[in-house]
């Protein structure tokens, strides 16, 4: 009796984990036919073009390219990617930042099994692939200012350009986004998952329950308060006082 296996392609620089990632797929997962596997980026781009795979794992950082880039130089995208990396911070924040899924090396089942499910929760292609295309336009895009976040939320996708964002308030396990058009958009993450995820990105967290947006500070002088875009004052705390100051100020000459 026959049945449909997912296309899936490997793409990875290191032979231990290409090995050991397609021995986990090959006998746990009857569904999934690894089609064929690479060792670069350049060689992942020909495999994907040659074999039109479903869904594909992809380091995030080889010898030749990164897989942002790999994924970058193809004409069209019509697979899930499921990014594979070290323990890198950076790689790490971007890929979380995006909403992308990802694996660390080394592979472990149960994670493998969550990030497989969650492929295939997502029935429709078009919904699938957007949040990767988005990503891909911010890696591209210099101005970080332009760039959008992407939230998961019980209503689904949130996605924001970080201009757009005022400031956020942490209520407990929430936090309320204020956008510069006057909308204010809840959402279930802590503002300590916040603060990481636009670490380097022109937000600050000025107080326990505050991130303010550079671009919309209107006025500082070192005191208590700073003021925000639409009459809004946000609090600074007594010890982020002097750290922040530094950083406004770095932010003032680095314009200039």
């Amino acid at each position: 009796m026959s049945f449909y296996k997912i296309k899936c392609l490997i793409i990875d620089d290191d032979p231990f984990i290409r090995e050991l990632l397609q021995d986990k797929l090959d006998h746990y997962f009857p569904d999934i036919e690894v089609l064929s596997t690479a060792n670069s980026g350049n060689e992942g781009i020909q495999k994907i073009i040659d074999c039109k795979p479903e869904l594909i794992f992809l380091d995030v950082e080889m010898v030749d390219m990164t897989g942002f880039e790999m994924l970058s130089q193809l004409s069209e995208i019509n697979f899930q990617t499921i990014f594979i990396t070290s323990y890198s911070h950076y790689a790490i924040k971007a890929i979380r930042f995006n909403a992308l899924d990802y694996l660390l090396k080394p592979i472990d089942l149960g994670e493998l099994k969550k990030a497989v499910k969650r492929f295939k929760a997502h029935t429709k292609v078009e919904l699938r692939q957007e949040n990767l295309s988005i990503a891909l336009k911010n890696v591209a895009n210099k101005n970080v200012a332009n760039h959008i976040l992407n939230l998961k939320t019980q209503d689904g996708d949130l996605r924001l350009v970080l201009n757009n964002i005022i400031h956020i308030k942490g209520d407990r396990n929430y936090s309320y986004i204020y956008l510069k058009s006057g909308a204010k958009k809840l959402v279930t993450k802590t503002l300590i998952e916040l603060e990481e995820l636009l670490d380097s990105k022109g937000f600050y967290r000025c107080h326990k329950s505050h991130i303010l947006n550079i671009e919309h500070i209107t006025s500082y002088t070192n005191g208590n308060f700073v003021q925000l875009s639409q009459s809004i004052t946000i609090p600074v705390s007594r010890r982020k006082k002097k750290s922040f100051f530094e950083w406004f100020q770095s932010y003032q000459v680095s314009s200039e």
